[in-house]
């Protein structure tokens, strides 16, 4: 396949994913599933040989490895990464200069993460994005919309993660700075297994507007994956994030007039 041509029914986006937790685990379950999608391969920080997943011996490596020769002798169409921020200095050259797509998903990367990151864009298409989810980035950009037609009202955050999940949810505080809100009008709850909820809520006079997201299960990151994947392969090389996306598709959608578009529906 070409560096940067999109990819047809025909031939399914070849994909390999790095980092295998809970929410790696639930990714490669999605990728698995869509047609759209072939994996390749799992990186992950302990070695395995192969997982049997759906019916397939997917095979393993590890993410601290010669990249360079991983990637000639098992080449991929793009990288998905679920893994630690850091992860990124070890295969990102690698990747780049093969002209293979980027779809991060990590909330706690810093400056030096993202400066190489806009880097790798100048060479192939890269997204990076705290919450890879569809829902809450739809959920961002109706916030965004709302507080330019009201700057007036009144705003707060609400996010509730599982018990174990310390820090502030780096999806919070992205919905903050997107909205112009100081982190200390993020509330933060703790509780059982929750997957993950955003409340975003206007106080108007006389009014309340609330936009909620709620995930229901880690694979809506891997519905959101193979949606950044497919939007990506239509771009021009460089360092994008979900909302760019998401606003790209739906300024289509507009100007198609009927609301529909060439495609395929997500999962």
């Amino acid at each position: 396949m070409n560096k940067h041509t999109p990819s047809t029914s025909l031939q399914p986006l070849r994909v390999g994913l790095i980092g295998y937790g809970k929410a790696g685990q639930a990714v490669a379950n999605v990728l698995m599933e869509d047609p759209r999608c072939s994996l390749q391969w799992v990186a992950r920080k302990h070695m395995a040989e192969s997982v049997h997943l759906k019916d397939r011996d997917i095979p393993f490596t590890l993410a601290d490895q010669d990249w360079d020769a991983w990637l000639d002798q098992h080449p991929v169409d793009a990288i998905v990464d679920f893994s630690h921020p850091d992860a990124v200095f070890h295969y990102g050259s690698a990747m780049a200069k093969r002209g293979v797509m980027l779809v991060s998903a990590n909330s706690a990367y810093q400056e030096n993460h993202l400066s190489f990151m806009a880097q790798l864009g100048k060479q192939t298409q890269v997204l990076c994005s705290p919450n890879i989810t569809l829902g809450i980035n739809f959920l961002i950009l109706a916030a965004k919309l709302l507080r330019n037609i009201a700057p007036f009202a009144d705003v707060a955050i609400l996010e509730q993660h599982f018990k174990q999940k310390e820090e502030i949810s780096g999806t919070a505080r992205r919905i903050a700075e997107t909205l112009s809100v100081e982190e200390d009008q993020i509330t933060s709850m703790r509780l059982g297994g929750i997957v993950g909820h955003h409340e975003v809520i206007f106080g108007f006079p006389y009014q309340t507007v609330r936009l909620i997201h709620s995930s229901i299960k880690r694979e809506a990151f891997g519905t959101g994956a193979v949606f950044a994947l497919h939007e990506l392969e239509t771009c021009p090389p460089g360092l994008y994030n979900f909302d760019e996306l998401l606003e790209r598709r739906m300024r289509q959608s507009l100007l198609q007039g009927d609301g529909q578009t060439d495609q395929p529906a997500l999962a």
